[in-house]
């Protein structure tokens, strides 16, 4: 039997992976685009519509009536010619849509003519494929007044307060939310949550640019939401079951902490003295740069509670982290905290933070009435 040139399966081969890596980036970047952009056209285009409704409406009679019977006669009309999608309901959410958004005209109509100079380059696809495909892999084929779907607009139409609108938007369209995220984020009432833990002047911010997380201070909340955790608190469960909830449900747990979370370590053992400590969670802050330790306790806190957490940030500050990076901060959450035993124990420049948490979502109602007491108070202390 001679032994001639081994057979090489291509399939196998590196170059075919590397090539096949790069050509599923591609394909999956330029779906993605796709969709994002069949999304842009339907708002642009129901933006549209309202718009003509209400130029037609102030046109027309100057009466109720006629609006009304106005969107009836274009609901069977439309919806006999393109079908669905064109109800009486959907054409006056068109037409809110465009009451609410109608101060971004003037982008829509730059947004439209820069876009129509990128959708023709496609077109030298076949001469120029490695341009195209770094516009498609840039993710950048629209970037303009709306970047979310017709879903997520409907229901941000639904919050009355302008402020908290335009947050959401922010926060849905930088976070990548879904419509489900989106509703749960609204419910869990992160608005006024996040409001909680600032001042009036970066309350205002919020609005203008979502959740900047610049220093410690940005990223907490008042109080934490862990409802998806399934945990019954009529129910008696431990601290060991509350960790190994938020174990199972860590994307959900990430989701609730905010903005650049990594999640390192569950029980974090390190020894000091002979002696051994652990650390129930540790997480990193990319935005911040530095490590994020949580201690859970479902009971009364106390003064050693705090204590102990001192001693966790200080041991990592001395022998964990690195010089570049920024001091570790600490964060207890509990069932209730006492804000007169926090402030005696703790110095005021301290990174050690205790925070409370629910399992269940609080109502919104009484978070806005916590925040309108708290703005309040604020004011008559400036």
């Amino acid at each position: 039997m001679s032994l001639g040139k081994q057979i090489i399966n291509p399939e196998n081969s590196q170059e075919i992976q590397d090539l096949l890596k790069e050509l599923h980036e591609i394909i999956s970047s330029a779906r993605q685009a796709v969709n994002k952009n069949v999304n842009t056209i339907q708002v642009l285009t129901n933006f549209e519509i309202g718009h003509r409704i209400i130029e037609n409406e102030q046109k027309g009679e100057k009466r109720a009536e006629y609006g009304k019977t106005l969107i009836k006669i274009l609901a069977d009309k439309l919806t006999k010619e393109f079908g669905s999608g064109f109800s009486k309901r959907n054409l006056e959410y068109m037409r809110h849509f465009y009451l609410e958004y109608k101060n971004r005209s003037d982008q829509i109509v730059q947004t439209v003519s820069a876009q129509s100079e990128k959708i023709s380059t496609m077109s030298v696809i076949v001469e120029n494929t490695q341009t195209v495909s770094a516009q498609i892999l840039s993710g950048q084929l629209y970037k303009g007044p709306f970047d979310l779907s017709w879903s997520h607009y409907v229901f941000l139409m639904g919050i009355k307060d302008e402020d908290e609108r335009s947050f959401y938007e922010i926060e849905s369209r930088d976070q990548n939310w879904s419509l489900r995220e989106l509703e749960r984020q609204y419910n869990s009432g992160l608005y006024e949550r996040l409001a909680l833990s600032r001042d009036k002047k970066k309350i205002k911010e919020l609005s203008h640019k979502g959740q900047i997380v610049s220093k410690p201070e940005d990223l907490f909340k008042e109080p934490y939401v862990l409802e998806f955790l399934g945990l019954d608190e009529k129910i008696a469960y431990s601290e060991s079951d509350l960790e190994s909830a938020i174990i199972d449900k860590i994307e959900r747990f990430l989701l609730e902490l905010g903005k650049g979370f990594l999640f390192e370590a569950r029980q974090k053992r390190f020894t000091f003295d002979e002696d051994n400590f652990y650390v129930d969670l540790v997480f990193y802050n990319r935005l911040l740069r530095c490590y994020v330790l949580i201690d859970l306790k479902i009971g009364k806190l106390s003064h050693q509670d705090l204590g102990q957490m001192q001693m966790y940030v200080n041991y990592f500050d001395r022998y964990i982290k690195m010089q570049d990076e920024n001091p570790t901060v600490g964060i207890i959450l509990c069932q209730m905290k006492k804000e007169a035993l926090v402030e005696i124990t703790l110095p005021k420049d301290t990174n050690i933070h205790a925070k409370e948490y629910r399992l269940y979502l609080p109502s919104k109602e009484e978070l806005r009435r916590k925040l309108l007491v708290w703005t309040s108070d604020a004011k008559e202390k400036r």
